[in-house]
């Protein structure tokens, strides 16, 4: 059955949008080459921690959303999405792998009038020298004059109700002026602002400037919480008081690590053997390489809490307090708890986890105890660490409760725990 949109990737970017179309009245069909997706979908589960709840899943099914795992449907539709994953790879460059899988299953049943959008974080350049070539070869078509091809990042902010497609502005750039205004007639469908780069490259620079701004300015409060710890600084209370300035300042608050969908992008190193522009950004290497220090940061503040208090993290009791990358979500995506975890039990800790929007966590493959009580929990732990700062948990009450607690986020009251 034909349907005006396919959404090519059904993960934390495709899925919201996918909903977003179905609620807007769009006949969406959902493609991913992967049946594990389909098979959650189809039984009215959401594949993706944090992404939907059942009761979304199924409002979207009901509305006609269609999981597939069938590449011939992708032939059958007015406007195609691609929202494939663009992990980085071990050598920290962006893996396009995944992109150039769902290209070569678009390209060889694109038809002559598609509009093709990219919605994956990628390096600038990728949609006109990565995606273009795979779409034509395998199509046939030529991309501008045949099809239509724009870039519009995703630009989703998971477990936040208040900013959605409908009301975040849509950046968008498109081969040539007809593939933006063509991929601008498509979001203006979802969202209430299309904003029209000049190109796809300004519009792939423009994720990647906004990812790169979280994370240096992330590191830049990283590193002064360690310093003003060593100095005896009450670095909360320095952000409580920076952040009246009414101009050229934004807060930005320390953790234990940075997690997230949005991963820092060189565009100096790109990937796949591209060209190099020979300008690597070396403030968005040396802020990875800050933020990737904050596991081991907090490692060493709960030795040395232990310490102080007459014991050894060997045989420790250690309770893990939000295990998610950010607060009330059940998303998970590279939050730095398991690899405080990891270590923790490396150096022979015991450890227990409790977080209300995760019921069940492994480590290592290995499922970590969680806490049916929390407040028992902390009062037998020898050490309780605040990894998330979930809105149902009553820190002072937990501060009260827990023999000792590190708070790497800054949330409890002053005074009531030990802070990053």
């Amino acid at each position: 059955m034909p349907a005006d949109l396919a959404v090519i990737g059904l993960g934390h970017l495709g899925l919201p949008l996918a909903q977003a179309a179905v609620t807007a009245g769009i006949d969406t069909v959902g493609y991913d080459p992967d049946p594990r997706p389909y098979a959650e979908l189809r039984a009215g589960r959401s594949p993706v921690e944090g992404a939907l709840t059942a009761s979304e899943v199924r409002r979207m099914l009901s509305g006609g959303f269609r999981p597939t795992t069938d590449a011939a449907e992708l032939g059958r539709v007015r406007t195609a999405v691609i929202c494939s994953p663009t992990p980085l790879g071990p050598d920290r460059t962006v893996d396009l792998t995944a992109l150039g899988d769902a290209a070569r299953a678009l390209a060889s049943r694109l038809r002559p009038h598609t509009t093709v959008l990219l919605e994956s974080a990628v390096p600038p350049g990728t949609t006109e020298t990565f995606l273009r070539p795979l779409l034509e070869e395998g199509s046939g078509l030529v991309a501008g004059r045949d099809f239509h091809l724009a870039c519009s990042p995703g630009r989703l902010d998971p477990g936040n109700r208040t900013r959605t497609l409908a009301n975040t502005p849509k950046v968008i750039g498109g081969l040539t002026p007809a593939c933006t205004e063509s991929a601008a007639a498509f979001y203006g469908r979802l969202t209430d602002k299309v904003v029209r780069a000049r190109g796809p490259r300004e519009a792939e620079m423009t994720k990647v400037l906004e990812t790169n701004f979280r994370h240096v300015n992330i590191a830049l409060v990283n590193e002064m919480a360690v310093l003003c710890h060593d100095l005896g600084v009450d670095f909360w209370d320095v952000i409580r008081c920076a952040e009246t300035k009414p101009f050229g300042f934004q807060p930005f608050r320390p953790g234990p690590g940075v997690g997230g969908h949005g991963v820092p992008v060189d565009p100096g190193c790109p990937p796949h053997g591209g060209r190099a522009s020979g300008h690597p950004l070396r403030m968005v290497s040396l802020a990875q390489e800050i933020n990737d220090r904050m596991p081991s940061y907090v490692i060493q503040r709960c030795a040395t809490l232990l310490n102080e208090h007459g014991k050894s993290v060997r045989g420790a009791r250690v309770l893990l307090l939000g295990v998610t990358y950010k607060p009330d979500t059940a998303d998970q995506e590279a939050a730095p708890a398991r690899e405080i975890a990891t270590r923790l039990m490396d150096m022979g800790a015991q450890i227990g986890f409790h977080d209300p929007h995760v019921l069940d966590w492994r480590v290592r493959e290995r499922p970590v105890p969680r806490a049916d009580s929390l407040y028992e929990a902390a009062a037998a732990a020898d050490l309780t660490v605040l990894l998330q700062q979930h809105r149902t948990y009553d820190l002072q009450g937990l501060a009260v409760k827990a023999q000792l607690l590190l708070d790497t986020r800054g949330a409890t009251p002053a005074g009531a725990a030990h802070r990053l």
